[in-house]
Formats: C-alpha cells, structure tokens, sequence
C-alpha cells in the first residue's frame, strides 16, 4: 500500500485494542506518532502520550485507543465460550460474525452463534437473540480442547474486519474506526506542525477504556493538565437510508462535525466560538452535531481541576459499534486541518481570552 495514510489507516483499524488491552494498537499509535514527539510516554492505564513543546498553553488532542470487544467469561463443557460485551452492542449486527480470541498462544479464530431460528416458535423468530443466549465456537469439542488452544478467561474478543478501501476511494471501511480515526488525527495534526510556528505545547493522546466509562480519559488528563483539550471521535452519520435530519443531520465528506450537546458535556462557549470562528475564516467546512445521549473523553477532560475548556471535534461514521465502519477520507484531512488552524492561532492571551467568555 504506497498510499502512507492509509497504510496507517489499515495498521491502526487492524491492530485488536479491547478495553483493557489497548497494547497493540497503543503500539501502532507510537510507532507513527514518535518521529514528531518530543516525547512519549504512557499513563498507569496504559494511554499514549505524545509530547511536543515546552513553553506556552497546554493543548490536548486525544483519540481513543479501545474498540468495542468482547472478552471471555467462561468455557462450557462442549467447548463452546461465553463472553461479556465490552461497550455498547447491539445484538441485531453481533450473529454468525467472526471474531478473533487474543490468547497466551496466539489469536484463535471463531463466530458468534445461537440456537438456530429453524428450530424457534415463530414468535421468538420476530425478536433479537440477546447476548447473553449467544457463545462463540471456535471449533473445539471440549473444555480441554479448548484450553489446549490456549483460551482462558478475560482473554479478549475482537471483531474480524480487514481494512477496505472501497469502490470510491475515498470511502474507507474498517474495524475499529470508533475511535482510530481519532488517534490518527491526532497524530496527523502533531506531524503537520512539525514545521508550523506556534506557541504551544502539543499533547497527541490515545486514551484507554473509552468504551467502558471515559476510564483513561481521567487519568491522562491527571497526568497532563492541559488548558484546552479536544477529543476527536466519531460521530453519526445521517446520510443512509430512514434516517431524519432531526435523529442526525450529519453527511459524509462534508467536513468535520462540532459537537454541541452530548450527555457527558456541554461544550465550553468560548473555545466552541472559537474553532467555529477559524473554520469559517479559513474556509473550512464543518457540521453542527448535537446527541441526546453517550459521551465522549471530552466528558472528563472538561471536569479536570478548575475545568478545561473542552470541544468534541466528530468525524461522521457508518455503522459504528459494529464489525464495519465506514467514513470518509475528506472529513479526516478537514479534522486535522481545522485543529492545526486553530492551534497556530492559540497562545497565552487568546487562551486567557476565551476561556473567561
């Protein structure tokens, strides 16, 4: 793949990062993010930091590094796993998908079963299996077997999805966009100012257990105190079929969203002005986004201390929560570019300036 973006792309969505075993991808993130770091270092929970600059504000750009997964709970008799969602899924995209287990051995390959619907009363047919009614067979005969393959409890389960680039070469399918996507930005943005003059220092983030509570936004942010933070995720994209501008008005390609309201923060006014003020200068396009429920790192990051102003900067994505994502390129170069606009313009009195607005 000669394309560099997306041969990031594909390594960062393909690396297997559950909550609570981010290791791989958090490896994936140092390797592209190191060569425009001053220096890099992990919080007690795992999260990448990535510092650049000594003097001036403290800016906090952060993706994060976990996944929705699974992990393994028990091993019944007949060789057959039970597991435990790790984040929010929706059982109606869990069936007959393949998963890898991330054992002590090495990944061992399955599919997410049930009982089957031909042997269901019509009326049980009409509703979703729930979880807790699914396994996973990974084509053992027996709880010994399947411990000689080297599965054991709280291993983790990641979904199986090879990195796509599709018909329309800007339309990009994976795994695990929620939340790469926001690791990449933030290590495009700290490449992009490598030779850019501002007055800042720069924090590219990958926190650990997004998914499972906001978890390594809390302690990164402990570690860093920053004085403005953006957490860069993604977001929904409205744009596919039943969908009303009322549930989400967001299209693919057409820039960046900025989150106004979700259940974790209300953004501070100010910083929000701000970035909306240099996108609009700067001929930048961008979305206005509002979610009634779920949150982002932004939802911690905000409540640091005395407070952090704080923004979410989306990228609108298909099908997340599931095996495949799909967003679109333009929106990733237009995210990055917009942070990077917006950094060169921060220094200690436009700082001091917003944040009392």
């Amino acid at each position: 793949m000669e394309d560099q973006t997306l041969q990031m792309f594909k390594e960062l969505t393909e690396a297997p990062g559950a909550p609570g075993s981010e290791a791989p991808a958090r490896e994936v993130m140092k390797k592209y993010i190191e060569p425009y770091a001053d220096e890099v270092y992990t919080d007690n929970l795992g999260s990448l930091i990535a510092r650049k600059g000594s003097t001036g504000p403290k800016i906090l750009i952060a993706g994060h590094l976990d996944e929705v997964a699974f992990m393994v709970t028990r091993i019944t008799d007949d060789g057959f796993i039970k597991f435990q969602a790790l984040g929010g899924w929706w059982e109606q995209v869990m069936l007959a998908q393949r998963v890898t287990i991330q054992t002590r051995k090495g990944e061992v390959i399955g599919v997410i079963g049930s009982k089957p619907p031909h042997i269901l009363p019509p009326e049980a047919r009409k509703k979703p299996v729930e979880k807790k009614d699914m396994f996973i067979d990974i084509g053992a005969s027996s709880k010994e077997e399947a411990e000689e393959f080297g599965v054991r409890p709280g291993d983790a389960i990641i979904p199986v999805s090879p990195f796509t680039v599709l018909k329309n070469p800007n339309m990009l399918m994976a795994k695990a966009w929620d939340n790469r996507i926001g690791c990449a930005i933030a290590i495009e943005v700290l490449k992009r100012l490598k030779d850019e003059k501002h007055e800042n220092t720069v924090y590219g983030v990958g926190t650990v257990q997004e998914e499972v509570g906001i978890r390594g936004a809390q302690t990164s942010v402990n570690m860093i105190q920053p004085d403005i933070a953006f957490a860069v995720d993604v977001g929904i994209a409205g744009d596919t079929p039943g969908i009303s501008p009322d549930e989400a008005a967001s299209k693919m390609g057409k820039g960046p969203q900025i989150l106004l309201f979700d259940a974790s923060m209300v953004p501070h006014r100010g910083l929000r002005d701000f970035v909306i003020e240099v996108a609009e200068e700067e001929n930048i396009p961008f979305q206005y986004e509002a979610l009634a429920g779920g949150g982002t790192d932004a939802g911690r990051f905000h409540l640091h201390g005395k407070g952090v102003p704080s923004l979410v900067i989306g990228v609108a994505t298909r099908y997340i929560h599931s095996h495949a994502g799909i967003l679109h390129r333009d929106d990733f170069e237009k995210a990055v570019e917009l942070l990077v606009k917006v950094i060169k313009r921060l220094n200690e009195k436009t700082v001091k300036e917003l944040t009392f607005k």
